[in-house]
């Protein structure tokens, strides 16, 4: 996997989506963590949906590194997406979900169930290869999710919404997993996110996206202060209003 060089960049990225005229400008050093927040409706899922190539811009230049992916169809894209629906087939079991990253037809080498194996073992699934989705928890399908994301061998990882519908305590576990990985392989992570504490968990920036437009950018554990930017504090419910 070539990791030296998988900095994101959207310049002048131009969307719409029915009224709405969405603007992104963003840079992500290679190998560091963006987490996005914003109001709903502000496009955050769009804007990892142009990196991935799921939606079109009507301008602008999207980047991975210094080549040019505009144009490029999601397979070629050098990106692996997370959604939180985690998109299981339900019909093969966990070795088959997984080994769809590796190849969409399922021919795998030796090579290829090596990795399927470690990647299963990384994410602690070890002795329910076999088993069905409708056999599994909700962390535990996410788990799968992230095993087929990590067989991909991608420099850029997506994760919309990724663990949104697990408790706290499993939320927290897949975040440390997410992070270890990063620190292991180097990997690029641009995630959105409905609980803002989650870019605590890592030296983050974050982006806060309003009305189509990354408003406010950062350090996260500077932005999610209580001396942090005004939108990004009246997001949060945090400001502090004085009564007359």
């Amino acid at each position: 996997m070539t990791r030296h060089n998988a900095a994101i960049t959207l310049d002048n990225v131009r969307f719409s989506y029915g009224a709405t005229d969405m603007l992104f400008n963003l840079h992500l050093k290679a190998g560091e963590t963006g987490v996005i927040v914003g109001p709903s409706g502000s496009g955050k899922s769009t804007l990892l949906n142009l990196v991935a190539g799921f939606e079109a811009p009507l301008s602008g230049h999207i980047l991975i590194g210094d080549e040019e992916i505009s144009t490029e169809e999601p397979a070629g894209r050098p990106v692996t997406m997370v959604f939180q629906e985690n998109n299981l087939f339900a019909h093969l079991d966990v070795r088959a979900n997984v080994s769809l990253g590796r190849s969409p037809a399922l021919k795998l080498s030796e090579a290829d169930h090596l990795a399927v194996q470690n990647a299963i073992d990384r994410v602690e699934l070890t002795g329910k290869e076999n088993r069905k989705p409708e056999a599994l928890s909700g962390g535990e399908r996410q788990r799968v999710a992230i095993a087929r994301a990590l067989v991909r061998d991608k420099p850029v990882l997506l994760l919309d919404e990724a663990f949104a519908s697990l408790g706290p305590a499993l939320r927290q576990q897949m975040l440390d997993l997410i992070r270890e990985l990063q620190q292991e392989t180097g990997i690029t992570i641009l995630m959105v996110t409905h609980t803002p504490e989650d870019a605590l968990r890592f030296d983050s920036t974050l982006f806060f996206l309003k009305d189509g437009q990354i408003r406010e950018q950062g350090d996260a554990a500077m932005m999610l202060s209580p001396s942090g930017p005004q939108p990004v504090r009246d997001y949060m419910g945090t400001s502090e209003h004085k009564t007359s």
